[in-house]
């Protein structure tokens, strides 16, 4: 079990830095006021790598409250560490109790800046923008991630799944281990009939919601439950937020979950594979990469949304991905929030804060996505 372990995480390790090599284009010097030689990382021969040293930051003052997505922490415990590292005047603190919460602290005007799974919903544009006092409220692709499907279950260390599996499974519709569905899937593996637990997030989520729309796209005959943030299937554990569900996977013999793939690799959780219909595919560079590729990205006036196109069943792609959103104020916030949010999200698009995904176990996005936020982040007024 731990060298195949072993062997996932180095899958996901190269994904992070494969795809990386896409988004390490030019970096954008943002001002004069940049402060070098923080944050440099060393490459695989030793040697410091200029583009992933923060030293293009402009630095802002005052104190940045952001919220939102648990998925999205790891990231900005490395963004903030590089950020406060050059920008001794600044303070920021992100609190990653989930998308939901980050839109709602968003719209309430208690933080100027949201991180979620998700896009905002057409119900929610009208409250963010009031929130901006009439501004234009945008969603701001930054980080990308797999939906990694981890499961506990005394002596399997080898587990592909179906979208029908999936949708049966969190339906409650299969209750056992060795159920003849699951145990066609895996054929050579021995199941045991351990009872299933389901774990799902408790909270609104932006991962429940882009776990479903999955579900939705690859299984509609076996998932009824639509998608959205809140989790409406019956039974199963709930838990607030992605440690919380991890814990309750790794506490529960036959229990399985859904969380972001950094969690997975931290936690050394095996991910399950995925057969959507051309034998079992594994987290990978290639895999997730096939799924970007696929997906369709509009650009509406800085608006910048990324349609993942969840039921593809392209042979070697792995579509249950995510792509985690910043969301702020295009023009409307008070000056020193604006300015504050500017330059941090400035980083963030940076060529050096998008490198710092990997180091945090995300992947960077490409680089035709990440120019796209760069110019829209440039447009931010306060």
């Amino acid at each position: 079990m731990r060298s195949h372990q072993h062997r996932v995480m180095l899958a996901v390790a190269a994904l992070a830095g494969v795809i990386a090599l896409t988004a390490c284009g030019t970096d954008t010097n943002v001002g004069a006021n940049s402060t070098s030689g923080v944050g440099t990382s060393r490459g695989t021969d030793g040697s410091s790598s200029a583009a992933d040293s923060p030293s293009s930051i402009s630095c802002a003052q005052g104190t940045l409250a952001a919220a939102g997505s648990s998925a999205q922490k790891p990231a900005f415990t490395a963004w903030i560490d590089a950020y406060q590292g050059a920008c001794a005047d600044a303070a920021i603190n992100y609190d990653g109790q989930g998308s939901g919460f980050g839109v709602a602290q968003f719209t309430q005007a208690q933080v100027p800046l949201a991180g979620s799974d998700s896009a905002l919903q057409p119900a929610e544009v009208a409250a963010a923008e009031k929130r901006c006092g009439g501004g234009k409220v945008v969603d701001l692709p930054m980080v990308a991630t797999p939906v990694a499907l981890i499961y506990h279950v005394t002596g399997v260390e080898d587990l592909t799944v179906t979208p029908a599996v999936l949708a049966k499974i969190f339906s409650g519709k299969i209750t056992a281990w060795n159920d003849p569905e699951i145990a066609a899937a895996n054929p050579g593996v021995t199941l045991p009939a351990t009872s299933l637990t389901t774990v799902h997030r408790s909270k609104d989520s932006g991962t429940t919601d882009n776990f479903t729309k999955f579900l939705q796209a690859q299984a509609p005959g076996d998932w009824s439950y639509g998608t959205g943030k809140a989790w409406k299937a019956p039974g199963g554990i709930g838990a607030p937020d992605s440690a919380g569900l991890v814990g309750q996977v790794k506490a529960t013999d036959g229990a399985i979950g859904y969380v972001d793939g950094p969690d997975a690799v931290k936690n050394q959780l095996t991910p399950a594979k995925l057969d959507t219909g051309h034998g079992a595919v594994a987290i990978s560079t290639e895999s997730v990469g096939a799924a970007l590729k696929a997906a369709q990205v509009t650009d509406t006036a800085g608006d910048i949304r990324v349609d993942i196109d969840y039921g593809l069943k392209a042979e070697g792609a792995y579509p249950a991905i995510l792509v985690t959103y910043e969301i702020t104020c295009a023009a409307g916030l008070p000056s020193d929030q604006a300015a504050l949010v500017k330059s941090f999200l400035t980083y963030t698009a940076s060529a050096a804060g998008q490198q710092a995904l990997e180091r945090a176990g995300h992947l960077p996005l490409p680089e035709s996505l990440i120019a796209k936020v760069r110019t829209a982040v440039a447009g931010i007024k306060g």
